[in-house]
């Protein structure tokens, strides 16, 4: 699986520990072994301006998501599919703003959102109430065993 993280920031970050964190939720949503994905980290005017072209919102935003070959989560009894999952795009100011409102480091928000952004990678939403359920149960349970696995707070 090749994850490659693009820190165009000032923010030091443990780039290790996001591809550990998307390299388990990868596995554990059955994407193929080859499958590419690439995190790139912002600053808000950076963020702003894709999230103005993109959505057609003002204002930068945590995470966005640019799925390429529009890869879905592996089901039991057949072969994943090949190919390049995409691009997350996480602004870790934002980010530092979220975790200090919901008390706890930034390091963990940008965990949250990397777990939240590849979903969005596989076809999850939260546009309706029963989608919003259901994605940020498994957000919430990828996030939990991953944190456990790696010995971290919060889990």
């Amino acid at each position: 699986m090749s994850i490659d993280v693009l820190n165009e920031t000032d923010h030091v970050l443990d780039e290790l520990e996001l591809v550990a964190c998307a390299r388990y939720v990868l596995d554990r949503m059955k994407v193929h072994p080859q499958a590419e994905l690439c995190i790139r980290l912002v600053d808000e005017p950076a963020m702003e301006t894709l999230h103005v072209q993109w959505m057609d919102l003002p204002g930068p935003t945590d995470v966005m998501s640019f799925p390429m070959d529009e890869l879905r989560p592996g089901r039991d009894g057949l072969p994943p599919e090949e190919g390049v999952l995409g691009d997350l795009v996480l602004c870790p100011s934002v980010a530092a703003k979220q975790a200090r409102e919901a008390g706890h480091a930034t390091e963990e928000e940008l965990l949250l959102l990397t777990t939240h952004g590849i979903l969005h990678l596989l076809g999850f939403d939260h546009a309706e109430p029963d989608e919003e359920k259901e994605m940020f149960e498994l957000q919430r349970q990828l996030l939990l065993t991953f944190l456990a696995t790696r010995g971290r707070p919060g889990a």
